[in-house]
């Protein structure tokens, strides 16, 4: 008999039950007052703030009709969200309120989302105890998606994204918080004082990230943390070149209205050419979200058959050391 999810209520529509605000009430019940200490968004920078947008995207697909991602926190935590960000002058903030989102765009994000989560279960499956470090983890919850009982998960940002982190999320034994940049070195010896295995995931980050930075930590990880896994998104090289990054960047600022420091700086020509940074870094696979046979995706499904729209921007998985 297939189980309802938990966080289902029984309010349906067209036969399908969907995830509701009113039932997520007593679902998380940890109260956030107003208080003068309340972390700013503002406080965000630009390529921080797209966390914002991810979390979005997050909530908006959990309330729809046959959701591809189920994130009751989100839901949670944008309602909070608004309250801080109405009446706000920045374009993004009150896109945001007003739920005035491309849909294409909640659609990738919650493949994507879905398909990472899935990732670290396939770790988990291998390494029930494993160690995973959720690079630029935003104000994502997926800890709380994934969770087996015993994972050590860690959630790695910059110091103000986990500042507004911890003001919705607690850590435990099991679950951590590391406030740094990835490239500060520092959190590796906290991370090694476990014996592993090792997995990385880095869901829309790097591409933000100059390219040089990139490719030493890439190198840096397979000394540090041998026989690791690394899962990471990157974005098309060849796009990198103009006009076609000009194109690119006015997507990013005028349509979905990002700041200028939002900008691609980092890509791959194709997913084997990490190989060639370090010869501990081996290719496992790759995926599109092309490849999804999720319905949502609509004739955008046909890109799969085209390599070069498939890898636009795509995702990576290798072995490191």
């Amino acid at each position: 008999m297939k189980q309802d999810h938990p966080f289902r209520d029984e309010k349906e529509g067209k036969g399908v039950k969907r995830i509701t605000i009113q039932s997520l009430t007593g679902r998380f019940r940890r109260v956030i007052p107003h208080r003068e200490e309340d972390v700013s968004t503002q406080d965000l920078g630009d390529v921080a703030a797209t966390s914002l947008v991810t979390l979005y995207c997050h909530a908006v697909e959990t309330l729809s009709e046959n959701p591809i991602l189920s994130d009751p926190k989100a839901v949670f935590i944008v309602r909070e969200l608004d309250r801080r960000l109405a009446g706000s002058d920045e374009r993004l903030h009150r896109d945001l309120v007003g739920r005035s989102l491309d849909p294409r765009l909640v659609v990738h994000i919650s493949i994507r989302a879905k398909r990472y989560d899935d990732f670290v279960r396939e770790f988990l499956a291998k390494s029930p105890a494993g160690v995973v470090v959720n690079i630029g983890c935003g104000l994502d919850s997926r800890f709380l998606r994934i969770d087996n009982g015993q994972v050590i998960f860690y959630d790695l940002d910059l110091p103000e994204v986990i500042a507004l982190k911890k003001e919705f999320f607690d850590e435990t034994d099991r679950y951590r918080f590391i406030a740094s940049s990835v490239f500060d070195n520092g959190w590796f010896d906290r991370v090694k004082a476990h014996d592993g295995p090792f997995l990385f995931v880095a869901e829309g980050v790097f591409m933000y990230l100059d390219a040089g930075d990139v490719k030493a930590l890439f190198v840096r990880l397979a000394e540090e943390f041998p026989g690791s896994e690394i899962v990471c998104e990157v974005f098309n090289s060849l796009w990198l070149r103009e006009p076609m990054h000009a194109m690119m960047r006015f997507k990013m600022q005028r349509e979905l209205h990002l700041g200028p420091d939002a900008d691609f700086r980092f890509g791959i020509c194709d997913s084997r050419e990490p190989e060639g940074w370090n010869p501990g870094i081996r290719l496992m696979d790759d995926w599109s979200y092309f490849d999804s046979d999720e319905p949502k995706l609509g004739l955008l499904r046909i890109f799969r058959h085209s390599e070069f729209l498939r890898k636009i921007q795509w995702t990576v998985r290798y072995r490191l050391g």
